[in-house]
């Protein structure tokens, strides 16, 4: 089966409407799908940002929050992004779950919940409260967090960034077939494409 890679970011805004797309175009098209919730943060640190590039260049900023609107909009999910404070929002502990719940077979249904309590109700997914609530019917979460925070969830975090800037990964949502990559939601048609077409025998 042809495989595709899901490389997203919890703080990212283009990310939600993408993981609501993903898994039913990849099931569709008979393509196996791979989650890989990983951070930005590192990856624009690597090239000397400190922040989005959504604040750095607040035209751009502005663009996006339209965007969005109108990306949402015709995907029928709700939005709203407070810039108010601290944004991006910090999702190291909500990627770690997210890795336990790629090893265990609940991402999808983890990610969409913390998605809509982010960006549809404007929560904090770095407070422990978002993420029981982003788990609840969907694991256990004293477990979830608990394992969340061992030292083994915090490396295999490390080498999911690390595996990404090797790849040459910049931005999410990206898409990973092979050694090919396709950056942005927009992209997720032509990666699915390029799998099916380029699949081993």
């Amino acid at each position: 089966m042809p495989k595709l890679e899901f490389w997203f970011e919890y703080a990212s805004s283009y990310s939600y409407p993408a993981a609501y797309a993903v898994a039913d175009a990849c099931e569709e098209a008979g393509v196996e799908l791979v989650w890989k919730p990983f951070l930005l943060g590192p990856i624009f640190a690597s090239q000397g940002w400190k922040t989005s590039p959504f604040n750095l260049y607040p035209v751009k900023g502005q663009y996006m929050i339209r965007d969005m609107e109108r990306i949402c909009a015709k995907a029928g999910l709700p939005f709203q992004l407070s810039t108010d404070g601290d944004w991006p929002q910090f999702s190291v502990a909500a990627a770690r779950i997210g890795l336990i719940g790629a090893k265990e077979g609940w991402i999808r249904a983890f990610t969409e919940n913390l998605y809509r309590l982010e960006f549809a109700d404007n929560l904090d997914i770095s407070k422990e409260a978002t993420l029981r609530a982003a788990l609840e019917g969907v694991a256990e979460a004293d477990r979830v967090i608990s394992e969340s925070r061992s030292r083994e969830t915090k490396n295999a975090l490390k080498a999911q960034v690390d595996e990404a800037m090797s790849a040459g990964i910049f931005g999410a949502p990206t898409y990973r077939v092979g050694t090919e990559i396709f950056w942005g939601g927009d992209r997720l048609n032509d990666a699915i494409e390029w799998a099916v077409e380029h699949a081993e025998p």
